[in-house]
């Protein structure tokens, strides 16, 4: 464990928290949490995540001119996806996983291709549908928490690791948050709890 991974995980839960809040803040954390995040899962041969941190940081500018322009700098309100395009989703994320995990098995010298694709993908289209304020993000969130755990645990990533179970906790918070603010219509209150 390096000190750059601890400053690296120490974002990302100030980063998660804030969203999870709604807090427009959140922005500022996440860029700079990718940017060390992106050294950091080089060294550890994971590259499809290395390779994700330059999404994020592309996406998280996105999000954040999109919600300063919805709202400023307060919530702003969620929507649930059609069952329709959950399946689009879904058939998409899955066909993306397998044609980007088998390129990185067979191109690179990647320590574990099928998983960190699978955080890869799954992650792209989880935050792309949080940039849009869908509540089905979080259930992505919750998939890549659940495999990344132990992913980065057996690379040595012991603080990332760490992280990724706090991420799993706030993650199932900011869901039961979401979801509620969807039924009412309105942005979720300042505060995940209930």
């Amino acid at each position: 464990m390096s000190e750059l991974e601890w400053g690296a995980a120490a974002l990302v839960l100030i980063n998660v928290a804030l969203v999870a809040r709604r807090s427009v803040w959140n922005y500022p954390f996440a860029l700079a949490a990718v940017s060390l995040y992106a050294i950091v899962f080089y060294d550890a041969r994971l590259y499809s995540d290395m390779l994700l941190q330059g999404f994020f940081f592309a996406l998280n500018l996105y999000g954040w001119t999109n919600w300063l322009r919805a709202r400023g700098d307060s919530g702003v309100p969620v929507g649930v996806m059609t069952t329709r395009d959950r399946g689009l989703w879904a058939c998409a994320t899955v066909a993306a996983w397998l044609v980007w995990s088998f390129a990185m098995h067979r191109f690179t010298d990647a320590a574990a291709p099928w998983a960190d694709g699978a955080i890869a993908m799954a992650s792209i289209a989880a935050q792309w549908l949080l940039a849009r304020r869908r509540v089905e993000s979080w259930w992505l969130w919750i998939l890549v928490d659940l495999i990344a755990v132990p992913l980065f645990a057996w690379r040595g990533l012991y603080a990332t690791s760490a992280v990724y179970v706090l991420l799993l906790g706030i993650s199932i918070a900011g869901l039961i948050e979401w979801r509620r603010a969807a039924v009412r219509g309105e942005a979720p209150r300042e505060g995940v709890g209930a």
